[in-house]
């Protein structure tokens, strides 16, 4: 079994005041100073460490790429929502990992989070077959386009572009702390999700480009996937 998941988050103002020695400065001047002093790019978009948690949306899948359950949270209570995915993960003894990005930023922030909370994360989380860089357990479609870093690394919006498809219909990823100020949980969930099924999808394709399903499983499972997609895209995701 895989387990495709995506991680929302925003900034932890009290840790970014606690690391800058700021306690007074407004959140929008706080954001200024974190992305000069403590971002690493070019963007200002914070390191994994300096992020909390505030939705995540995993997709169970079988080894032959059905997919078989969905399950989500979103809230403010971070150390629950922690809880929550922890066990999902942990539903079956071997499972694997697919995402976008993850090794990058959803696996260190949901480490980090898990060190602030005082939980315990899955042990099969830090196994080698998980923590291998190259492991086929935990897949990166990152890794997988980029050829390992050798190669530009793809954004998940140019992905669904270059193949045809419109992902990102529901929002940009630096809208989530407008909504999250706005108390627009269910739609931060909502975007998280249409995330989840793109990442689902693009991973469907590259399976199919490497010659490792065949065309028809391929086409079946394509336009089932198709289908979520475009219903979560019109607002009304069935469970």
């Amino acid at each position: 079994m895989f387990f495709i998941f995506d991680v929302e988050t925003i900034p932890d103002f009290d840790f970014i005041r606690r690391v800058l020695n700021d306690p007074d400065s407004d959140q929008e001047l706080l954001l200024e100073k974190a992305s000069e002093e403590l971002a690493r790019n070019a963007s200002g978009f914070l390191p994994p460490m300096y992020h909390r948690m505030v939705s995540w949306v995993g997709l169970w899948i079988e080894n032959t790429g059905g997919p078989k359950q969905k399950l989500a949270w979103s809230g403010e209570d971070e150390k629950e929502g922690l809880k929550q995915i922890f066990d999902a993960i942990g539903t079956y003894k071997d499972f694997g990992l697919i995402h976008h990005n993850g090794k990058g930023f959803d696996i260190p922030v949901l480490t980090y989070r898990a060190m602030k909370h005082g939980l315990q994360m899955p042990v099969r989380m830090h196994d080698y077959d998980i923590r291998y860089r190259y492991s086929r357990h935990n897949i990166d479609l990152v890794d997988e386009f980029s050829n390992y870093g050798a190669s530009s690394w793809p954004k998940l919006k140019h992905l669904g572009q270059l193949i045809g498809i419109p992902f990102k219909q529901t929002g940009e990823g630096n809208e989530v702390l407008a909504m999250f100020q706005r108390g627009q949980l269910d739609l931060i969930e909502h975007y998280c999700y249409e995330d989840v099924m793109a990442t689902y999808i693009v991973w469907l394709y590259h399976q199919f480009t490497a010659g490792h399903i065949p065309e028809d499983q391929f086409n079946n499972l394509k336009d089932r996937a198709m289908s979520k997609l475009e219903e979560i895209q019109s607002g009304s995701p069935k469970q």
